[in-house]
């Protein structure tokens, strides 16, 4: 039966003393039982807090004690009940100075396994601890390395790869990778691996090792988000690490300070010296948690502003540093501006700033250039569409339900706005009213104290009292309304910021959607199978079918659409009366060389001008891929233009000339 253990890494040589010792080389990996440890939860992160500790060393195979001054920590694992051993109790040897004889690094691949086993130690732990725990686990929950959640032991993998001292598919294959791609669109990729000997035995089972596990991760991508697109993502520069500039020559000794300046420097999230404008132009519509590292605009040595998106809005906060440490604020407690990245990639910064309910999720990679669609065929293609469509689809829903929340409880507000004030001006009129009465009232109580009418002066001692009262009650409910009115909206201020919150995600879906419907259209990708992988079944299914076969359809005749030089109120006037979707096409007015759509829109014409561009033409950037003016009416006579603009929530459905055409054929 497996138990819970971490996994350390040796950062320098240490040479055994005693016998019940183990030696140590830069990049052994050591392997604890947590059991063995006794220690308070997070110790387990500062070795040199625990003194000796007894461990299996995975490269030498030797059980013993090891000083946990001479170690880092990696990762949660599980393993194999080790036997039982008490702990050494002697003083620590301190760690070396600042020149260790050697580099901390893991070992190469060809160092860590040795075949038939099928890949390192480490990354088969770590995977089958994945595996164990499910890999359709969604990984959006808050990861907390000491219950060795899959969020946390995804992270050790990742890091493991970026530690490798080469990537699993060495530089020396990136020609012939690059070559495959562009004769074959991606077919020839994994021929190229499978028969080239520029890849190692070692890298080549390390790699069909870990596309294994990542094909399982991606069968659960309808709960775990991870889709074969994100995990490209995330894995594609581990694999296959970008090419940096060549760095400049270094002086032979390296002070902790330019270490730390190397590290962060390597970091994908830090930026350097980056104006606020370039960030802002960065983090443009993407989703909450999305982070970045600058150097503060001060220029001050130490200072760094990090931008995180929070409520779809960009957050500034200022790394602090003093006498060596850096924090968000006092007490400074991290050694590193990384150590402070990476303690908040796995806690909320809600410790920090209560608003700032969120951990550093998603990095803005300085090496991850833009891609789009990934898939080398069309079914392939079609199916991530399917996928892209659907989470679009959850998150609108979702949405929608907020819109119609946020739209009624905004009625509702107005509503008691509206009744306070009235509530404002009846407790004026009873107020009068009270003031008029308490005047009368003591002229009429002092004539009939004079004669002697007890039951009189009840009368209107009674009626003041109720008047009294009446008043009472109508502050009391204007009190209770006015709370009530404070209470709704800050929940529909709360709707806001959520709605809010989703608008990122749903542009970053919508547009990551539309590339790939552009991308199948290009490829000349029947509209029915669009449909489908969009979920469209209607009436009007089989008939898309059959227009796709028929020439003779109205589209296919730009004598039925395009009018040629008239004037924006012509167009008007061709339109008039006509259904909705009923349209034309012109040259443009206002942009020479282009040209307009006019189409009919809840009765009314509305206008957007068709960019001609060497890409060919379109509604907007990065569409304007038709080649022609046909091909842009023939797609969007099934595609609505409402991705382009909001108030055009229609297609190109009926060509105006049409009916004209019909009664007087040429």
């Amino acid at each position: 039966m497996a138990v819970d253990g971490f996994q350390y890494r040796a950062l320098y040589i240490y040479t055994k003393n005693l016998e019940e010792d183990i030696d140590l080389q830069p990049g052994d990996i050591l392997t604890v039982s947590k059991a063995s440890l006794g220690f308070k939860e997070w110790d387990e992160e500062r070795p040199e807090l625990l003194g000796w500790l007894l461990g299996f060393n995975e490269r030498t195979k030797q059980r013993g004690d090891f000083p946990g001054t001479y170690v880092q920590f990696v990762g949660p694992v599980r393993m194999a009940p080790p036997p039982s051993q008490p702990r050494s109790q002697r003083p620590l040897p301190a760690a070396p100075g600042p020149e260790p004889q050697q580099d901390v690094s893991l070992l190469d691949l060809t160092e860590q396994f040795t075949p038939p086993e099928t890949a390192p130690h480490t990354l088969v732990n770590l995977v089958e601890a994945i595996e164990k725990k499910g890999t359709h686990q969604p990984t959006h929950s808050t990861i907390n390395m000491h219950t060795h959640d899959v969020g946390a032991l995804s992270e050790c993998v990742v890091r493991y790869l970026r530690e490798l001292p080469s990537p699993v598919i060495p530089p020396g294959v990136y020609p012939d990778l690059q070559a495959a791609l562009h004769s074959s669109g991606g077919r020839e990729l994994s021929l190229v691996l499978e028969r080239t000997t520029s890849v190692p035995l070692h890298h080549r089972l390390t790699l069909q090792y870990l596309l294994t596990h990542l094909g399982k991760v991606g069968q659960g991508s309808q709960l775990n988000g991870l889709d074969p697109h994100t995990l490209g993502l995330v894995f594609g520069p581990l694999l296959i690490r970008p090419t940096l500039p060549v760095k400049p020559m270094k002086a032979k000794t390296t002070t902790p300070a330019m270490t730390e300046t190397r590290i962060l420097s390597d970091s994908e999230w830090y930026w350097g010296e980056i104006s606020r404008e370039e960030v802002n132009e960065k983090m443009r519509d993407t989703p909450d948690g999305t982070f970045m590292v600058r150097d503060a605009s001060s220029k001050l040595e130490g200072e760094y502003t990090l931008t995180l998106r929070k409520g779809g809005n960009n957050k500034l906060i200022k790394i602090c540093h003093r006498d060596g440490r850096y924090g968000f604020s006092e007490p400074l407690t991290f050694t590193t501006v990384v150590e402070l990245i990476n303690h908040y990639r796995h806690d909320s910064l809600a410790q920090y700033n209560a608003k700032l309910d969120t951990r550093l999720l998603y990095p803005v990679s300085k090496y991850q250039q833009e891609q789009l669609v990934k898939e080398d065929s069309i079914e392939a293609v079609g199916e991530q569409l399917k996928v892209y469509h659907e989470q679009y689809q959850e998150k609108s829903r979702e949405y929608d339900v907020l819109y119609e929340e946020y739209t009624r409880t905004s009625q509702e507000l107005q509503m008691k706005r509206t009744a306070i004030e009235a509530f404002g001006e009846t407790i004026k009129i009873f107020e009068e009213q009270c003031e008029t009465q308490e005047r009368y009232s003591k002229e009429s109580i002092e004539k009939f104290l004079r004669e002697g009418n007890d039951k009189e002066i009840q009368k209107i001692q009674s009626n003041s009292e109720r008047l009294k009262s009446r008043v009472t009650e109508i502050h009391d409910s204007k009190r209770k309304l006015e709370q009530d009115l404070k209470q709704q909206a800050t929940d529909n201020r709360e709707i806001d910021k959520r709605m809010n919150s989703l608008k990122p995600d749903l542009v970053q879906l919508r547009k990551i959607r539309d590339q790939y419907l552009v991308w199948l259209t290009q490829k000349g990708t029947r509209q029915k199978s669009i449909n489908e992988w969009l979920g469209i079944k209607n009436e009007a299914e089989d008939s898309y079918s059959l227009v796709e076969e028929d020439e003779g359809s109205p589209h296919h005749d730009e004598c039925t659409w395009y009018v040629g030089d008239i004037k924006r109120t012509q167009a008007e006037e061709l339109l008039r009366d006509k259904c909705d979707g009923t349209f034309l096409i012109r040259e443009s007015q206002t942009q020479k060389g282009s040209y307009a759509c006019s189409v009919v829109v809840d009765g009314d014409a509305k206008h957007c001008v068709i960019y001609k561009t060497d890409k060919g033409y379109g509604f907007a950037e990065p569409y304007n891929l038709y080649g022609s003016l046909k091909d842009l009416v023939l797609h969007y006579k099934q595609e609505s233009l409402v991705q382009h603009n909001d108030q055009l929530n229609v297609t190109l459905a009926y060509p105006v000339l049409t009916q004209t055409l019909q009664q007087h054929p040429r």
